[in-house]
This record gives C-alpha cells, structure tokens and sequence, in this order.
C-alpha cells in the first residue's frame, strides 16, 4: 500500500487542507450568501465532495484556487435553487390569495374570477409605470427578483418592495371594490348612496 492509499496519510492531508482553507472560504461564502448559517452548509457540502475526491487534492498543486471555485458553484447553485422556491412560493401565494378572495359554493365562480381578474388588470393600471412593469415581469412574465433587478437596472431589494407595495395596493382596493359591491346590492345602502 502506497502512503497516498493510506487512511492515517490520507485523513492528515485532508486535514491540513481543510485547516488551511476553512476559514477564508467560509468568509467567502458568508459573502456571497448574507447568512452564516448557509454558507457553514455550503462549506460543508463542499469538504465532504472534497473529501471523496482524493486524488484531485492530493495531485492538485492549486487546491486553495479549486476549493474558491467548489465554494463558487456550489454557493451559485444553491441561490439559484432558494430563487426557484422562492418564486414557486410567490406563485402560490397569488395564486392562493385570488382563491381566497373568491372562495365560495356559487356557480358563477368562473366569472367572479374573471371580475377578480378585470378589478386586479384596473388596479395595474393604475399603478406608477416602473412598479406596474416590476410586478408584471415578476407575475406574468415568471421572472426572477434578480433577472428583473438587472433588466431594469435597480436593486433586488428595489424589485422586493415593489412588488411588496403592488400586493398591498391589490389588497386594499379589492377589498374596497368587494365592499362597494356588498353596499349597493343591499337595498337600504342603495339608496342613501344615490341620494
């Protein structure tokens, strides 16, 4: 058995890179994520793939730039997977609250979800055009918070309020057209509403 087949040689070399490269990793993907917690994951992921990999840290001569660049595509990979649940998430939650608004026994429901749709285009409408586009590539056109960061040239957190508000101003105004519509179909509102 060659000293490089051995388990005591093998588990020390992986040590010492491991020691050596830590740290300055971890801070690398603390960096890129804004969480500690993940980017300890991260880390993790990265030096057990490492670990079954012996012959790429043994012969690798550059391993500190290797690790940089596991950390890298890992750490990308993970944004791009928390980015499709988040965006999964959202759909739900639209989709969840039109359900709910409409929630009822009634036959009619297919035009009531028409209407709910009519009153949400209207509100749209309305809205300052940059907030309206923000929250149409975000809801029509399934874009990302960052692929319409960059498309509009604003910041992530810029495209999360956005759509943060437009959600709040659709609220507020369903709500207030749903109870326009319960006030004049019931007769003694009716009338003091026209006199």
């Amino acid at each position: 058995m060659s000293q490089n087949q051995d388990p005591i040689h093998l588990a020390r070399q992986f040590e010492i890179i491991f020691t050596t490269h830590y740290s300055a990793v971890k801070y690398f993907a603390i960096n890129l994520l804004k969480s500690e917690e993940d980017a300890e994951d991260i880390i993790q992921d990265v030096f057990a793939k490492l670990w079954t990999q012996p012959e790429v840290w043994l012969e690798n001569k550059d391993i500190g730039q290797y690790i940089y660049d596991m950390t890298k595509n890992t750490t990308f990979n993970f944004i791009k997977r928390k980015r499709l649940e988040q965006s999964y998430q959202e759909q739900l939650s639209q989709k969840y609250l039109i359900e709910d608004l409409l929630k009822s026994e009634d036959t009619l429901d297919p035009i009531y979800y028409k209407e709910a749709l009519l009153i949400i285009r209207l509100i749209l409408d309305r809205l300052p055009e940059r907030r309206r586009k923000v929250f149409e590539m975000s809801r029509i056109n399934n874009m990302s918070n960052m692929e319409i960061a960059q498309a509009l040239n604003i910041s992530v957190r810029t495209v999360e309020h956005q759509i943060y508000l437009t959600l709040l101003e659709i609220k507020k105004n369903y709500f207030y057209c749903i109870f326009l519509v319960f006030l004049l179909s019931n007769p003694p509102f009716s009338i003091v509403l026209i006199v």
